[in-house]
């Protein structure tokens, strides 16, 4: 008999976070494939009697590359067994969860899957960040900082407006704002860097688009971390003031002596 393979998102790595369904599944669970990111600290409480499975990629290293993770789901299934793929985050926000269903499918295995909060809305949220704001940002743009953006994504993304958001953007950092400025984005952009959302190590460097590798640099920024680049950045930095400045300017007002 088939066993079942259940996607699951695992939210940005905090086990309060997991939803209920994820704590369901993890509970009913033979087999656990997780993720470096997915909160796996107390998998054996969470998934009693399970085997766990560290499939977790880190940069620069696939300990498990991943044909043989979608092999080990779909091995484990065709053994009758519930298999829970622990992803941190969404499965299908830069979680290579579509491959994992449709490696799943060929194979004629069932899949489920569990949404998980995004460490694209959450994290940022996390620094006091919000994506949106009325007057500032009504749209925000998520994007992997995994591989080089080509020209053409660069200018589109830089006329866009809204708020971007950049996941493993950290090596990849100087490259992006330097094709943003290029194509005409204001030097004085204001750009966030979150570090370590949800633990307490949790770190956020705040630069603009001119100084933000400076910053980094001088910060030693490392992943995980999360970049936020657009207006909304101020309401975290300015706080009430910077908000208040950004309303004004939004409903075409000039601070006096501006």
């Amino acid at each position: 008999m088939t066993g079942l393979v259940t996607l699951v998102g695992g939210g940005p790595g905090r086990e309060d976070l997991l939803t209920l369904a994820a704590a369901r599944a993890l509970a009913r669970a033979d087999v656990v494939l997780y993720d470096r990111l997915a909160p796996h600290e107390r998998l054996q409480e969470l998934a009693p009697g399970a085997e766990l499975v560290d499939v977790g990629k880190r940069p620069g290293h696939h300990a498990v590359p991943q044909h043989e993770i979608e092999a080990l789901m779909v091995e484990h299934a065709h053994a009758g067994r519930r298999v829970v793929r622990l992803k941190g985050g969404d499965p299908y926000v830069l979680g290579r969860g579509g491959e994992e269903l449709l490696a799943c499918h060929a194979a004629g295995v069932h899949v489920e899957v569990i949404p998980g909060v995004t460490s694209a809305v959450a994290v940022p949220g996390a620094a006091g960040i919000p994506l949106t704001h009325r007057g500032i940002s009504h749209l925000f743009t998520v994007v992997s900082g995994h591989t080089p953006l080509s020209e053409n994504e660069l200018e589109h993304l830089s006329g866009l407006g809204g708020t971007i958001v950049v996941l493993m953007g950290v090596n990849s950092l100087p490259a992006l704002t330097a094709g943003l400025a290029r194509h005409g984005m204001s030097a004085q952009m204001p750009v966030a860097i979150i570090e370590r959302g949800f633990t307490v190590d949790q770190r956020t460097t705040i630069g603009d688009l001119a100084d933000i590798v400076t910053a980094a640099g001088r910060a030693r920024v490392a992943s995980p971390a999360v970049v936020v680049i657009g207006e909304v950045v101020r309401l975290a930095h300015d706080g009430e003031a910077g908000a208040t400045e950004l309303m004004r300017r939004a409903a075409g007002f000039t601070a006096v002596g501006a």
